[in-house]
């Protein structure tokens, strides 16, 4: 007998929810560094991206899940000693990543380190290499933590390698190959320490194999996305298709994901993976007793679409980033944030923070085609928008371009700007 599909309200429910995207602002967990661990736990790693139109993503992606929360707070659990229980590095691209997860990681490190790539492999081939490396080396020892403009670098002497002057290689081959950790940041810059005198005593250092590693970050991605594609694992485990495809069909025979139907977005059904810890959370969600509540704005880099394809599967709804196309070339706008509201993502926005004089700019404000612009949402968008604004030391918003004007209008009418 042919599986009932689950319905897409389903399917939806449990995506946010395991993303912590679900809950209402009146029953967010208060944010303290402890619910702050806890999320990124949950969701695996956060992204750090360098845009800064607003607050940087790896603020955002917090912010989104628990409202208005410390900045430092976070910063201490990544860079502060007693309190370290994150720490930067390769994860789905840079990320911060629970130290639990360490020894994950550290394969990279040993075959990096074996086998550099790109730049860095010229740049020891050309044999320069190791004195830099041996200076670098001594300067940390020395003086602790140094940031690659600690070092004299007459313009042009890099030569090749981006222009990176050859500190800032050192740097940075010592920090893929594990040799080094990210102590602190100071103004966004990178500060770089050896990694004895970063990482806590108690964190476990017995390192993985590649492919039980690879087992690990595809079941870590399929309970942080609750349901997906088999094939839309691999992207959230920062993986190759080709890479992920055997682990999940091993995972799928153990017995531990569970193969489902889905009815999507647009009314086709699909074959689904579920995690099986996650399974009574789908017939949950099912039932009604699960639902989305929350309303907020997710940055570009959430791990909500690392899932290839996700979004337009679950919400007819294609996310993208223009910051790299020309600005003709630009449908959206450069640094776009869609709108989630409960279920549903409901329109995005294109803003830029000016910070000296506390007002958020939206350059652009786009209500998704389909979704009635009522009471109901009017106030939620508003409600975050208010808390947005707050996080940021904002108070004022001012809307360059609304499609429908009517939703500008009526936002900014019921912010009181």
């Amino acid at each position: 007998m042919a599986q009932t599909p689950y319905p897409l309200s389903a399917l939806r429910a449990v995506a946010l929810h395991t993303q912590r995207l679900d809950q209402p602002y009146d029953a967010t967990p208060d944010p303290t560094p402890d619910v702050i661990y806890e999320t990124v736990e949950q969701i695996g790693c956060v992204q750090i991206d360098t845009l800064h139109m607003v607050a940087r993503a790896q603020y955002v992606t917090i912010w989104s899940r628990l409202g208005s929360y410390d900045l430092a707070d976070f910063d201490r659990l990544i860079y502060s000693d007693g309190e370290r229980r994150l720490f930067e590095y390769w994860g789905h691209a840079a990320s911060i990543i629970p130290l639990r997860d360490y020894r994950y990681r550290m394969h990279y490190m040993q075959e990096f380190t074996d086998r550099p790539w790109g730049r860095f492999h010229r740049w020891i081939a050309e044999g320069a290499a190791e004195d830099v490396l041996d200076a670098v080396r001594e300067r940390m020892r020395q003086d602790g933590g140094v940031r690659a403009s600690d070092f004299d670098h007459k313009k042009g002497e890099a030569g090749s390698w981006w222009n990176w002057k050859p500190a800032k290689l050192a740097l940075e081959f010592m920090y893929t190959n594990g040799e080094a950790m990210i102590a602190d940041r100071v103004n966004f810059q990178r500060v770089y320490d050896l990694r004895e005198r970063v990482l806590p005593d108690w964190v476990d250092t017995n390192a993985v194999p590649r492919e039980e590693a690879y087992r690990f970050f595809v079941e870590q991605g399929l309970l942080a996305l609750g349901v997906a594609r088999p094939e839309q694992i691999a992207e959230y485990a920062y993986l190759k298709r080709g890479e992920a495809a055997p682990h999940v069909k091993q995972l799928i025979e153990d017995d531990i994901f569970i193969e489902v139907r889905g009815t999507l977005f647009d009314g086709s059904q699909a074959d689904l993976v579920v995690h099986r810890d996650n399974a009574a959370l789908l017939e949950q969600a099912a039932d009604g007793a699960i639902t989305a509540q929350r309303t907020t704005f997710l940055n570009p880099f959430d791990s909500l679409f690392w899932a290839r394809d996700r979004d337009v599967d679950l919400w007819g709804f294609s996310k993208v980033l223009e910051a790299y196309k020309k600005e003709k070339d630009r449908i959206w706008g450069y640094y776009v944030l869609p709108i989630l509201h409960k279920d549903r993502l409901i329109g995005r926005f294109d803003p830029k923070l000016d910070r000296k004089t506390g007002t958020l700019y939206l350059r652009s404000l786009y209500l998704q085609e389909g979704v009635e612009l009522d009471e109901g949402v009017i106030d939620a968008v508003t409600a975050s928008m208010r808390d947005f604004l707050a996080w940021q030391g904002a108070s004022e918003v001012v809307i360059e371009k609304s499609d429908p004007g009517e939703f500008g209008d009526r936002l900014v009418g019921a912010l009181g700007n």
